[in-house]
Formats: C-alpha cells, structure tokens, sequence
C-alpha cells in the first residue's frame, strides 16, 4: 500500500470551540514521508508542530500540541478524517492557537478530503502492528485501553457515565470505510452542569447549541440557567425534562459514543503511524488515548522498524528454487531460505539456523554461535535480491558488495532461531549501486543491523 496525500489544498473557517475565535485553517499536499504537521501561519517565522503525541501538552476538553511558541488545541477533529481517508501526509495552516469546531463533528472535514480528492505516492505505507496484547489504564479516572492483534483496524469505545441521561453507551467501527457515514457526522457533547465550570476555567468561549449536544441531567434552578446564557450570549431555555436540548434531533441513540470513536482514531493518528489492531476502550478520554499513543510512540523511536510478521504457513514470494535462480550462491553459502515480502523499496527474507549448519563445526564446538560476519551476509544476498528487482531479466546480473559501515550486533543467534532480514533502500538506485540499510531480528528483538553500499552488474 502507498502512501497518499491530498490532490488539492482546502480551506476550512469557523469559530473555536475553546477560544471563540474566527479561525482559518489549510490543508496542503505534503511529500512522502511528511506526515500531520500544523504550521502556525500568524506568529513570526510560521513554526510547525509535528502531530505527534511526545508533542502532547494538554488534554483538557481536546488535545492540545506544542512545541516551542506553537501552540495548536482541538486538533483531533481534523486528524481523524485524515487519518479515515488514508492519508499520511499533510501540512495544515493555522492562523489561531486552535482549529475551528465547525459542527462539533468531523463531517465537514471528510466532505472537503472527498472533493478534493487524494494522490498516491511513491512510498509505501509504514504500518504499526499490534502484535501482542497492550493494556493501558488510569486507575484515578476507571479508564482503559486493551489492544489485541486484528489483520486490519477496528475501534470499539464504551461510555460510563453517572447521568440519567448519558450512563452507558458502546460504538463499533469495524472498517475504515464506514467512518464518512457512521462516525464523521456525531458531534461532540457536554452536560448542562459542566458548562459555567469550563466557562470558569476559560475553556468553551465558542460553544453553542450549533456545535455541540447539550446534555440536561440534573435539576438547575432559573437563575443558574439565565446566568449560563448570559456567559454563553444565548437565549435563556428552562428545560421542561431531563434529555439533550439541541433543537436538531440526535442522529444516531449513541451519538456520544460515536463521537468518542472520532476522538479515539483523532489521538491515535498522533502515534505517526497507520495503525493494525483492535482496540477496545472503556471510558475514553483524551488524557489515555494520547498516554497509548505516546506508549506506542515510544516503541516507534526505540526500534524505528517492527519485527516484520513472519507466518510459516503463508506460502512465500519467492521460494528457495526461485532464491537460486536469482542468487549464484551455494552451499554452504546460500544464506536466506525465503523472501515473505517485497515493496518498492524493501524486501524480508528468512533463514531457519539449524545446528547442522557447517560453520558450527568450529564456532564454537561447545557453545555454537552463528558468525556475526554470516549474519551480514546473510543480509547482503537479501539485500542483493531487492536490487535485482530493479532491471528486467534479473537472472542475467548479480550484485557485489562495496562498503559495509554501521555494523552493530546485538544479541548471539543460536540453533534454532529463525531470523528475519529486513533490508531496504536508503538512497535511490544511482549508476548501478545501492546504499541499503539491513536489519535482523530473531523474534521481536534486533540481533544485527547494517549499511552497505552493493553494486548490480550484468554478467558476461
């Protein structure tokens, strides 16, 4: 899969939700690789702020991102129906500290992605894959995220509340594809007794019954209620029962809940990543969808490349007979038993060490250690292999290697363990040479990585 950005920049205005201001925002086409960056256009020099959750400083009634002077709130709107749409990269001009609330939902902004469209790129998609079961919790609020391995990516909140109105609700997104009609269009809600408290505190100066569900769940007396409009500059309404008071009608029972799978995907685009998994969350809130976030955040900039996933059972792109028709290797030199996975510019390949393996006669009798030196091999004649990949008729050239630099081993390879090469470009193919990156892993662990510079020759 490759990574997309928009076709066309767009324009979106509006006041802000916890500012009051009138806000203009613009999302531009960004290069591969880019990703969500928020670029404050009215303070000097324009600063940006990567939308990514280490940039996480509030998480009051929306996220809030800085770094340095720039200062950008609510942004997990936007991110989510960009993150819906697929697209990696994008550059968003801001001329406020916040982005602007529109209806309270994310509809408008998955209108404006649709008419503009998307472009696809040449890089591929960089997934985080949930491989192993990940829990989360904040025991001062009862919150909790679960995330579990899925072959794809699904979403499931469920509410709690101590409201006669609002006290248990649950919403599902099992597909991406059914955000634009399902989630986008549920906007964002408040309970009537919240609101001279956030008010107090200088939050939600631009909220309005346009803009968000005004929930009416216990008893307030005429005076509180005149003193709300006139803190929020609208008409007094008595509420006649307990119930939500907009005068357009929900539009779905668990609007709220819906609403929380916007925030929930809005915050998990702060991980820099497209994300494979399912995750269940109780109680969301910003303050533990962004901690998950930058947990997950923490293992991308650990260990910038997963483990790739290696199921046995899957047959592979190229088996070993194919492996010999492109490679003149033989025993006891032919170092990779299967390539499992190939993008543009990447390719995984897998050796089973056996303790058959000749080299073991000797290193070491008593302690057998696969040679450090094999295991960057091992990754050249991968690497080899994505470089052939390059021309036609690949049977007719072989690679050689030049350079080898950045050699580091990590942790001994032994009988028994199956290692996995993940070997990709670092520069374009120039003149026949390649400089490519190589990394290896036994399980989730990196035992050895590598760059070499490797160059393709015809053969005569």
């Amino acid at each position: 899969m490759k990574q997309l950005t928009l076709k066309a920049p767009f324009t979106v205005k509006g006041k802000g939700l916890h500012t009051g201001l009138e806000i203009e925002a613009t999302f531009r086409p960004a290069a591969p690789g880019h990703g969500y960056k928020f670029c404050r256009v009215d303070l000097a020099d324009a600063p940006t702020v990567d939308a990514l959750a280490e940039n996480v400083v509030e998480t009051t009634r929306g996220t809030v991102l800085q770094r340095g002077e720039a200062r950008i709130a609510t942004v997990e709107h936007a991110l989510s129906a960009l993150y819906a749409a697929g697209i990696d990269n994008c550059l968003i001009e801001v001329n406020a500290p916040e982005m602007p609330i529109l209806d309270g939902s994310a509809a408008d902004y998955v209108r404006l992605i649709a008419e503009s469209g998307t472009e696809e790129q040449d890089a591929d998609k960089d997934f985080f894959i949930i491989k192993q079961k990940i829990e989360v919790r904040d025991d001062t609020t009862g919150a909790a995220i679960l995330a579990i391995p899925y072959d794809g990516f699904s979403v499931a909140a469920m509410l709690e509340f101590d409201s006669p109105v609002l006290d248990n609700q649950f919403a599902v997104l099992d597909d991406l594809s059914q955000y634009n009609t399902d989630i986008a269009p549920c906007r964002t809600f408040v309970f009537m007794r919240e609101i001279e408290p956030l008010l107090s505190n200088n939050l939600i100066k631009g909220g309005d019954l346009d803009n968000a569900i005004v929930i009416y769940d216990s008893t307030m007396s005429a005076e509180q209620l005149d003193h709300i409009a006139q803190l929020t500059d609208t008409e007094p309404r008595m509420p006649k029962e307990y119930g939500y008071i907009n005068e357009r009608p929900l539009l779905f029972d668990n609007e709220p809940a819906r609403h929380k799978v916007i925030d929930i995907i809005g915050d998990l685009a702060l991980i820099g990543r497209p994300l494979k998994g399912c995750i269940l969350y109780s109680s969301p809130g910003h303050s533990i969808n962004t901690t998950f976030a930058k947990k997950i955040r923490k293992e991308i900039v650990r260990q910038d490349v997963q483990a790739p996933v290696y199921n046995p059972s899957v047959p592979p792109l190229m088996d070993i007979n194919r492996i010999r028709q492109l490679l003149p290797h033989r025993y006891p030199f032919l170092l990779v038993d299967k390539i499992i996975e190939q993008g543009q510019k990447y390719i995984v390949g897998v050796k089973n060490v056996t303790v058959n393996e000749p080299f073991f006669q000797g290193h070491f009798p008593q302690e057998p250690v696969m040679p450090g030196v094999l295991l960057v091999e091992a990754m050249a004649q991968t690497g080899g292999m994505l470089v052939l990949s390059t021309v036609e008729d690949p049977e007719r050239y072989s690679t050689y290697f030049m350079k080898i630099d950045n050699v580091k081993f990590r942790q001994k390879v032994v009988p028994g363990d199956t290692l996995i090469f993940h070997v990709s470009f670092m520069t374009p193919l120039r003149r026949g040479c390649a400089m490519m990156k190589g990394l290896a892993f036994v399980g989730e662990k990196i035992v050895c990585e590598c760059e070499f510079m490797a160059q393709i020759i015809k053969n005569k």
